[in-house]
């Protein structure tokens, strides 16, 4: 991309400069890199992961069954007793 076949990163002379140690520690920091972004894709990539995540969060954003039980039963309670009076009449 911009650049000529074969001019593809350092020139031949700067590479027989490096130290050998240098060229070790550049070649473990690639290898983290990539490690790091294949970590990455397999996270994206793990649909099972992204599912059960989805449910925890569709779980924790209902409302707890026990309120929902007791609201469900003051509001049976609440329209008996307003049937109850309207009978009364």
């Amino acid at each position: 991309m911009g650049q000529e076949p074969g001019t593809v990163g350092a020139p031949l002379e700067l590479e027989a400069a490096k130290d050998p140690e240098q060229i070790r520690e550049e070649i473990e920091a690639t290898r983290r890199e990539l490690g790091d972004t294949v970590e990455a894709l397999a996270a994206k990539a793990d649909v099972k992961a992204h599912v059960r995540k989805r449910v925890e969060c569709t779980k924790a954003s209902l409302p707890n069954p026990v309120v929902l039980g007791v609201a469900a039963a003051a509001a049976v309670v609440a329209v008996g007793l307003v049937a109850w009076r309207l009978s009364r009449r």
